[in-house]
């Protein structure tokens, strides 16, 4: 990325076993967690994978949506859909700075984290207090690549499964 690139941030909701979700879902509910990430990811533009977006269904309002995918039939109305991560990447920096915004959300899947990982400037990972089963991973957070900035514990509000941790991690 270039010196003036917009910053690349992965937000992640993760078990203690690593699990990002399971047959196209979450494998948890946190009502909690989820107005936490309307309100860190409102203004930006948003890359995701198409299971990710298949998975939330619709564009989310106030976000612009970028879905990275290898199908060339998927074309969803209210989004902007990529065939490459190049692509998708340069999409998000001329959006970023269309909308105003400060950084670019990546938020998922496990393989699109696992592309943009050696990419991105910052990390903000939800720890849940949980061990589910499922078929999506966060990657390892390498503590020589990342430096910890902020650990917040929060108990489980109403209708959360668990409790869970805000972690930020800043590219060292």
């Amino acid at each position: 990325m270039t010196p003036d690139a917009i910053p690349l941030v992965l937000v992640a909701a993760v078990g203690r076993n690593g699990v990002i979700g399971g047959e196209g879902t979450l494998p948890w509910r946190l009502p909690s967690d989820l107005r936490r990430f309307k309100a860190r990811t409102m203004g930006k533009p948003l890359l995701m994978g198409r299971k990710t977006f298949a998975s939330i269904g619709r564009p989310l309002p106030g976000r612009e949506t970028i879905v990275l995918t290898r199908d060339p039939g998927f074309a969803p109305p209210g989004i902007y859909v990529v065939g490459d991560l190049a692509a998708a990447l340069e999409l998000a920096q001329a959006r970023a700075r269309a909308m105003g915004a400060k950084e670019i959300i990546v938020a998922g899947g496990g393989d699109l984290y696992a592309q943009t990982i050696g990419l991105a400037q910052r990390l903000d990972v939800t720890e849940i207090d949980l061990e589910p089963a499922g078929d999506a991973f966060f990657p390892f957070v390498d503590p020589a690549l990342w430096r910890e900035t902020l650990r917040e514990p929060h108990p489980a509000g109403p209708g959360d499964d668990a409790s869970f941790t805000v972690v930020a991690h800043e590219r060292r």
